[in-house]
């Protein structure tokens, strides 16, 4: 019996996938990184019986980035990003160890199939597991097949086993297009980002933004939204003039018509046409006309509309838009919801999809109807060749869905439902009218049928006031006739759905991508959302798009990259190589990032104007430790803090609140030291500028405080503060917060665990004693002496926060609650260090301490 081994690209979608395939009579089990489950069961494979094994990734598998060195933004020129700085693939997230994941399930088996999203970055995970997987697999034998690829587009019994019966092969091409696309997104924005995040925020202190990151597609995708605010600023309004008349067929009605003639700009040729008509007593019928037209029914739905829509329609931002379709596609609701294609297939099952929707009480008479008159044939769209347009595969309701995700399944089925409906006729009558020797004009539209827009009701056709039955010839008494003076008024800001619009005609960014460059733009603080989903340029958004058209304009125009998407698209066909490709399109970026960086003083003079320098920006906080003169604590992203005198600038930890500690000084530097805190429900700890940029010992790395520095006396250290080893990470240690009290508690200096004790208590100290059973810190309490635990009038105890029976009840463990999860709390890197381990007589942490002990410590505090 052969084993095959089958991959999908989410958990979700793996046990979808299984179900179907299986019938149900599967096992399921956990794999080894938690995150994964393995269903299996046995079953048929190309003639033969075999054991299936079905499994996921979560996404990519790998991701690229730049070796050692080159990762350090001080050490390496950006320049050398282009060319000389070598790459390799790293796993996407090590944590799920995902590639050991993937051989432990793949060592053994005989064959693999690959169920990855259809799309390119699909094939391109397609071949991430197949390098980790093809090493451990069994050895094909002589020219036996061993890979296979599913191709499907929907989470629906028929789709799953059409794809099971007809498997083809993996794109080696469309997976390059992916590679050589990351490549130059890594090298060009990495090496704009740095060159020009460094030079500014070394200048400025009030831009407001940690990164000023620059990305091929992301910079177009700003132009765009620049532009429109160009256009609004430079506006200047123009007065102009309009004839309105207003006629009465009947005593008690009046009919308003439109000028022919629409406006005039010039004030005194306005009024002439107003005194002459004004002569004329009765408006004459000169002509009717009645044509009956139509209002086509939508194309099929792509991805682009769809995000479209859901911003304009919805108010929901492309990428929360997008995760909801990801989501209702892996559930089996609708099908997959990344496609350009408008244009169904001649073998797709309309009528099936539509009886699907039967019973819901939103559309059932309108579907009753169609299945029984017959649909119409959906218009001819276009044909990417990729995925059917996004349809309903089953039907749902309100409940089963909620909020976001039953509003967008009720367009999407909408749409569909529409797709196959009757064109919108209506009767459109035209009479025009004659006063004196200018001509006006009425309309009047009357719904004959209204095919679609009964399921898409914002689509039919306004209700406009009945004209009269008239005939030519006729005549009407006139009721007024005024001029009226209006503005011209300005655009107004981009919407969301009119930026992807313009990236689609220009080609910038795919269906999947566009989303992501919209939220990065928001996310730099380049623009605002604004009511209406309208994207209005921040200062600093505006300031580097008119930065790169005086340096270089095609840095933020859509040409250079709608042309480098063309290339990418002929890899992905096999037509253009690879490497010729990606050498070329870094050749041509290199020569402009040489030029920008030789004109940067052009960009410069911008932003000077709306942005003050270091030295006038910020607040006196904490005393240098080089010149003892205060240095100015930088609020805005990223906040840090600048000695103008000496001109240096020293980052500090994000996403938290400094303040001054106590003037106290680093004994290694004399720097007054400071206190960061993420709240009263978050962690604290002291830290020396000059120590956090440059770390005073080899065992430290940049970016520690003074909970993770090992100097020996140092009171505030960790040598000094260390309790014991954290009882969830391994490398973590618990260090008292000295800031804390009376609230007392300890807190993790790699990891989000808080331990609060000892509430009340005068004074909490580090003892220099150990624990003898699990050899952390004793600690000395001297505890409130209304409020004390111990017998009598006792009020001080010294004990082990793990072991002491007094202290059992005090002690509680909590997570902190991190104001951004870019907060660099998580599991350290490097073997925990104790206080006094190796470094002080009776070491306080035995870094050989059994695995056992620290599950039941954990299990102690839970």
């Amino acid at each position: 019996m052969r084993t095959v081994l089958m991959v999908a690209e989410k958990p979700s979608l793996a046990q979808s996938i299984a179900k179907i395939l299986s019938r149900g009579n599967m096992s399921s089990r956990k794999g080894l990184n938690g995150a994964c489950s393995v269903h299996e069961y046995t079953g048929s494979f190309i003639g033969q019986s075999a054991h299936f094994k079905m499994t996921s990734v979560c996404g990519h598998v790998m991701t690229l980035d730049f070796i050692g060195k080159y990762n350090s933004w001080d050490k390496v020129d950006p320049a050398e990003l282009f060319s000389k700085a070598p790459t390799e693939k790293k796993e996407a997230n090590p944590k799920l160890t995902m590639v050991k994941f993937l051989q432990v399930e793949g060592r053994g088996c005989d064959c693999i199939v690959l169920w990855l999203d259809c799309d390119k970055e699909g094939e391109n995970i397609c071949f991430e597991v197949l390098d980790a997987v093809l090493p451990v697999m069994n050895k094909p034998r002589g020219t036996e097949r061993t890979i296979y690829r599913a191709k499907f587009s929907s989470i629906t019994d028929t789709d799953i086993c059409n794809a099971m019966n007809h498997l083809g092969e993996p794109n080696r091409n469309e997976a390059l297009s992916v590679d050589a696309r990351q490549e130059l997104d890594l090298r060009i924005g990495c090496a704009f980002t740095r060159f020009q995040t460094k030079y500014f925020q070394g200048k400025y202190g009030n831009l407001d933004s940690s990164l000023i990151s620059f990305g091929p597609c992301q910079t177009p995708t700003l132009g765009f939204c620049v532009e429109r605010h160009d256009k609004i600023q430079s506006f200047k309004p123009e007065t102009y003039w309009v004839l309105q008349a207003k006629v009465n067929p009947e005593k008690e009605s009046s009919l308003t018509l439109d000028w022919d003639r629409v406006r005039v700009f010039d004030r005194e040729v306005a009024q002439m046409f107003l005194n002459i008509t004004k002569m004329a007593k009765e408006a004459k019928v000169e002509s009717v006309s009645k044509k009956e037209k139509v209002k086509q029914r939508p194309l099929a739905l792509n991805t682009v509309e769809m995000l479209r829509v859901a911003s304009a329609a919805l108010g929901m931002g492309p990428q929360h838009a997008m995760q909801i379709a990801e989501r209702l596609y892996t559930q089996g609701y609708i099908s997959y919801p990344r496609t350009e294609t408008t244009h169904y297939p001649e073998n797709f099952d309309l009528k099936g999809c539509l009886r699907q929707q039967a019973n819901n009480p939103y559309w059932a008479e309108t579907v009753k109807v169609l299945l029984s008159e017959g649909i119409n044939r959906p218009r001819k769209g276009h044909d990417a060749g990729d995925h059917p347009p996004i349809t309903p595969m089953r039907a749902a309701t309100e409940a089963e869905l909620g909020g976001d995700g039953w509003r967008l399944y009720e367009y999407i089925t909408r749409h569909f439902i529409a797709t196959v409906s009757a064109d919108c006729k209506y009767l459109q009558t035209t009479i025009s009218f004659s006063i004196g020797p200018e001509r006006f004009t009425c309309v009047g539209k009357v719904v004959t049928s209204p095919g679609f827009t009964e399921i898409m009701p914002w689509h039919s056709i306004p209700l406009e006031e009945s004209l009269p039955h008239c005939e030519k010839g006729d005549l009407f008494p006139i009721g007024e006739i005024k001029l009226l003076e209006k503005q011209t008024s300005p655009p107004d800001y981009l919407t969301e759905a009119e930026l992807i619009t313009l990236m689609e005609k220009h080609g910038i960014g795919t269906d999947a991508s566009i989303p992501v460059h919209i939220n990065n733009i928001c996310q730099r603080n380049y623009v605002t959302v604004e009511s209406g989903r309208r994207l209005k340029p921040t200062n600093l958004g505006i300031v580097l798009v008119h930065g790169y058209y005086k340096i270089d304009a095609e840095l933020v125009l859509p040409t250079i990259r709608s042309a480098v998407e063309k290339q990418l698209n002929l890899i992905a066909l096999g037509k253009a190589n690879y490497h010729q490709v990606l050498e070329h399109t870094l050749d041509i970026f290199k020569r402009k990032f040489h030029y920008f960086v030789d004109s940067i003083a052009g960009m410069d003079e911008l932003m000077e104007v709306s942005f003050s320098p270091l030295a006038a920006t910020g607040k006196p906080l904490s005393r240098c430790g080089k010149c003892h003169r205060f240095m100015k604590y930088i609020q805005a992203k990223p906040s840090r803090l600048h000695c103008s005198h000496c001109d240096d600038t020293y980052s500090l930890p994000q996403n938290g609140t400094i303040k001054l500690y106590k003037e106290l000084r680093c004994p290694l530097d004399d720097f007054e030291l400071v206190l960061w805190s993420s709240g009263s429900r978050g962690k604290s700890y002291p830290l020396c500028p000059y120590c956090y940029n440059h770390p005073p010992f080899r065992d430290m790395k940049k970016g520690m405080g003074c909970n993770e520095c090992t100097h020996p006396t140092c009171q505030h250290s960790l040598s000094m503060l260390g309790i014991g080893q954290c009882v969830e990470c391994e490398n973590g240690v618990l260090v008292l917060d000295s800031t804390s009290g009376p609230k007392w508690k300890m807190a993790c200096n790699k990891c989000n665990v808080v331990v609060h004790f000892f509430e009340n208590a005068h004074k909490v100290r580090v003892s220099p004693e150990t624990c003898d059973l699990c050899e952390a810190a004793l600690v000395d309490v001297d505890f409130n002496k209304a409020k004390s635990p111990l017998p009598g009038d006792e009020t001080q105890h010294s004990g082990c926060v793990f072991c002491d029976p007094v202290f059992q009840d005090l002690v509680e463990l909590k997570h902190a609650a991190m104001r951004h999860p870019m907060h660099r709390g998580g599991q350290g890197k490097r073997q925990g260090r104790g206080r006094g381990k190796g470094r002080r007589p009776g070491g306080r942490l035995n870094p050989k301490k059994p695995k056992d002990k620290m599950a039941a410590l954990a299990a102690y505090f839970v």
